[in-house]
This record gives structure tokens, sequence and C-alpha cells, in this order.
């Protein structure tokens, strides 16, 4: 685990298979944070990290309708509308057999971290130790 994540308290996770139905899987809340997309075929891989929702110059944060679990579900990604598309046509592209996504709330309540800046802590964390980014993550 990240050491960036650890304050966050609502948090889950879910497997994902390319026969699975990802809209039925996702069990991500509509709240706001980051998520991080783990390859289970070899040693589980991160292998993308991504965020949902926007914090206004006021503090109010805004969320897009259906937050993490739409953003994880119908987010545009390798050039196809929503992941239930292309992260099941990538994965057999790539020989994945599973996948497991594990998301955070970053802004509730309880605590007020915005999600991009989340989203760039794990992935700086990630680039120092792999000198590179995930390899699903095109660009930060």
């Amino acid at each position: 685990m990240y050491k960036e994540l650890e304050k966050f308290k609502v948090t889950n996770s879910f497997v994902f298979t390319s026969d699975d139905s990802l809209e039925q899987v996702c069990n991500a809340s509509d709240g706001c944070g980051v998520f991080l997309v783990y390859d289970l075929t070899s040693d589980r891989e991160l292998i993308m990290v991504g965020s949902s929702g926007t914090v206004q110059n006021d503090g109010s944060l805004k969320i897009k309708k259906g937050g993490l679990a739409e953003k994880i579900v119908e987010g545009h990604q390798f050039a196809k509308t929503g992941r239930k598309y292309s992260w099941p046509a990538q994965m057999k592209l790539e020989g994945i057999s599973s996948l497991e996504v594990v998301w955070y709330e970053t802004f509730n309540s309880d605590v007020k971290a915005i999600p991009t800046s989340v989203e760039g802590q794990v992935l700086q964390s990630f680039l120092d130790e792999n000198g590179k980014l995930p390899r699903w993550n095109v660009a930060f």
C-alpha cells in the first residue's frame, strides 16, 4: 500500500475478469477519490492510477454524476467509450486474466484531500520506484 493512501478510511476493492460485467462487480462509491488498478496475472502489478472529483476555489467539491463508480465504469480509455468495453478488450490483448481495483474516497466529511493531488502523489511514488508510470497511464 502507498503511504499516501493510509489515512483514507472509506475504501474497498473488487476483482474484475474480462467475462464479468464491470457495472455489476464495481462496488466503488459515488464519492470522490482515487482508484488503483492491479494486474493479478503477475505479481499484483500496479498498471493504472485514476481519480474522480474536483475541488473548487471555495473549497467545495464538484462531483460528476456517479463519482468513482461512474468514472471507473464509464471513463474513456484506450480510445474507446467506457472502460466497461475497453478494459475487457485490453485484457484479452495483453493476456490479463483478472484485475483488482482498489478505491479510496479522498474527499468527504472526515478528510479533505484533492483527488488529483493524491493521484499525483501515488504516481510520483511509482515513478520514483520504477522510473516510469504504470503502463495503462498514458501521461500525467
